[in-house]
């Protein structure tokens, strides 16, 4: 046989394995894309997703008059984050949801969770078209050794409390606002409604947070805050005046969350995510579940473990987008039968 006839020979063959190649790599791709995503049709119902980020922002010990945050708004039919204005973000007029994550979390880990937290709720829950999920991106990003890690990050969070206040002193009181914190996050969102109420007090021009019109929630998720916060006489009881309801997943074997006496000394209390508190300590007004996840998480410390969970995530969905489908008082009270089946002190999942 000739060199030429088994050039010609070799060619065919290479041509026949790159068309297979090309096909199997199509459907590949194709299926991949499929399976990637759990709805082909989520995207269109997904939140709009922002960022407001305090990473670049100094350390501040009152609510400041002006600040300049760094803010995105995600564009997901082309996966990537945009810069925008916060005017735009205040403007909306839909239910705002307010992400705030915890320790050791990079500028990237505090989008991506965002992003799979609302996908994860958009999975569980129908919400406002006009909804908008805001991530609350801080300087958490780790920095030496454990203790003195979470120390830092422990005072910190003080400084964005009056951040976070500035911003929510600009949202319309008729607007619905949820809290989804998570550790750090909650003791972030307390210092924040702390603020306001003293500033409303003293006659700041503030947009009101007491007894505000617009449906308040907090969900807080193993949250890393002192255990009597919301006691008769503690440190966060007036906040209880801006909100309409509290749902708490605590875990009562986390092995973070049972160190958080050492990061302040004062102090020394256990943390509300580790305890729990008593039901009594919730006044008869405000709409309160509590779940102790520690058949479920173990002894870790992690949102992503929260997030994997459909029990728990089925739960922390509901309590945040119940009701706000249309924001009616009466819509909300269909769902207080549900929620007042939660036991005085902490269900068991």
């Amino acid at each position: 046989m000739s060199g030429t006839h088994m050039k010609e020979i070799s060619l065919y063959r290479l041509r026949r394995l790159s068309g297979l190649a090309l096909a199997f790599g199509l459907c590949a791709c194709f299926a991949a894309s499929v399976l990637g995503s759990p709805n082909i049709g989520e995207a269109c119902c997904e939140p709009e997703i922002w960022v407001f980020s305090t990473r670049r922002l100094p350390s501040i010990c009152h609510l400041p008059k002006v600040v300049n945050p760094s803010v995105q708004r995600y564009e997901s039919a082309h996966c990537r984050w945009l810069s925008d204005d916060i005017g735009n973000l205040l403007s909306g007029k839909g239910p705002l949801v307010i992400f705030l994550h915890g320790n050791r979390y990079d500028a990237w880990s505090a989008k991506q969770q965002g992003i799979r937290l609302a996908r994860r709720c958009n999975s569980f829950t129908s919400h406002a078209v006009d909804t908008q999920l805001m991530i609350y991106s801080w300087p958490s990003q780790q920095d030496g050794c454990l203790l003195k890690d979470g120390r830092n990050k422990y005072h910190r969070c003080f400084t964005e409390g009056h951040y976070l206040a500035w911003l929510l002193g600009q949202i319309d009181p008729e607007r619905p606002v949820v809290f989804i914190g998570y550790s750090f996050g909650a003791l972030i969102t307390l210092e924040a409604l702390e603020d306001l109420v003293a500033a409303e007090n003293e006659g700041s021009p503030v947009s009101p947070w007491q007894s505000r019109p617009g449906d308040t929630r907090l969900i807080f998720v193993a949250p890393a805050v002192r255990c009597d916060a919301f006691a008769p006489c503690g440190k966060y009881r007036e906040t209880l005046a801006c909100v309409d309801r509290v749902s708490i997943t605590i875990n009562s074997r986390d092995d973070a969350l049972r160190f958080f006496h050492l990061l302040d000394t004062r102090t020394n209390v256990d943390a509300l995510g580790y305890t729990g508190m008593p039901r009594r300590w919730m006044p008869s007004e405000i709409l309160y579940s509590a779940v102790d996840a520690r058949r479920i998480i173990g002894r870790e410390h992690g949102l992503p473990l929260y997030l994997k969970s459909n029990t728990l995530m089925h739960r922390i969905c509901r309590d945040a987008y119940s009701g706000l489908e249309v924001g009616s008082p009466e819509m909300i009270s269909k769902h207080e039968t549900v929620l007042s089946k939660d036991s005085e002190n902490q269900d068991s999942e």
